[in-house]
């Protein structure tokens, strides 16, 4: 993550305190904000994956990313109810992530967020209903996956400061999709948007 160099430094003793503390700001501003193990869940996936090797998986000499239809298909086919569970949480965890961090990117591959948003909420509804513990945060992130998608997105976002470029392909972006995080970060830069109609 790239931060801007005027900023403080960072003083958290580790990456899941730094993005449980962002995670915390940004959920009070939500009604009602989710619970306080949700977001220490989320904080402590961020910093999981923050590492490679927890997100890859290492394969013929070569690290690859496996796609959420292959770790859903695998826990279709689990042993037992133990192994289901932890390849669910799996798949939730990872359509959290990569939708919140890499929306782009694999909107390029056809993949967009209604995507990640099933397989997540999916994933996380059974674990609300079947895992041994944190039954309670995975029904939160379940019942409000888009909404806690899109936090995430904001807790990690990078503060560096955009180019004029970036800036019109935001507006480009808010204009022809309607991007909820697009609108948040032109309003932030002081772009009014109430005006504009947007494409559909």
């Amino acid at each position: 993550m790239l931060l801007d160099a005027r900023q403080e430094p960072i003083t958290e003793s580790s990456l899941a305190d730094f993005f449980r503390k962002r995670l915390t700001t940004y959920a009070q501003s939500l009604h009602p904000p989710p619970h306080e193990d949700t977001c220490w869940y989320l904080g402590n996936l961020l910093d999981r994956y923050g590492r490679s090797e927890h997100l890859f998986t290492y394969n013929e000499g070569r690290m690859n990313l496996q796609p959420l239809a292959l770790v859903y298909s695998d826990a279709l086919h689990a042993g037992s109810e133990y192994e289901r569970c932890l390849l669910l949480q799996r798949l939730g965890d990872m359509a959290l992530f990569l939708g919140a961090l890499f929306p782009r990117r694999l909107a390029r591959y056809g993949i967009n967020k209604d995507y990640f948003i099933g397989m997540g909420g999916s994933a996380y509804d059974y674990l609300g209903d079947n895992a041994r513990q944190n039954r309670h945060i995975f029904a939160e992130l379940a019942r409000t996956f888009a909404r806690i998608l899109e936090m995430v997105a904001d807790a990690c976002l990078r503060r560096e400061p955009l180019t004029t470029e970036d800036v019109l392909a935001l507006y480009q972006r808010w204009q022809s999709t309607g991007d909820v995080m697009a609108q948040r970060q032109l309003q932030a830069l002081g772009i009014e948007l109430a005006g504009s109609e947007r494409l559909h």
